[in-house]
């Protein structure tokens, strides 16, 4: 199943969707596949700035642990506080339901910088 198209991705499979002036932030199917069965998840930066490539957090599956990190500078405004008290929804819908954050950036515009669905698809495809 390709990446939807309507985000941009970063290497390491976050991606970044724009949410009215917000941006939502999640991992992709790939690295839910990858990670296979997802037991535990923590948000480091619940508020405040954060700046492209900085760590926002952990994930953890009975495979490994993965660092989670956002691609754009801005404000984390929000935090999905239903995943992170039940991280198994991240199996179900990554793409969806299962975003993690959700960034205020300083510019809209440093999305453009992120992969497309397509180049990323076609790197861990």
């Amino acid at each position: 199943m390709p990446s939807p198209d309507d985000r941009r991705y970063l290497d390491s499979h976050e991606w970044h969707k724009p949410d009215g002036d917000l941006i939502a932030v999640g991992i992709s199917q790939f690295a839910v596949d990858e990670l296979t069965d997802i037991t535990y998840l923590e948000v480091s930066v619940d508020s405040g700035p954060i700046e492209a490539g900085d760590t926002f957090g952990e994930i953890e599956s009975v495979k490994a642990t993965s660092d989670l990190y956002c691609g754009i500078a801005g404000e984390v405004v929000e935090v999905n506080q239903a995943v992170v008290d039940n991280p198994a929804l991240v199996n179900d819908d990554p793409f969806g339901e299962a975003w993690i954050i959700k960034v205020k950036p300083s510019d809209a515009a440093q999305l453009e910088s992120l992969k497309s669905a397509a180049d990323y698809d076609a790197d861990h495809g």
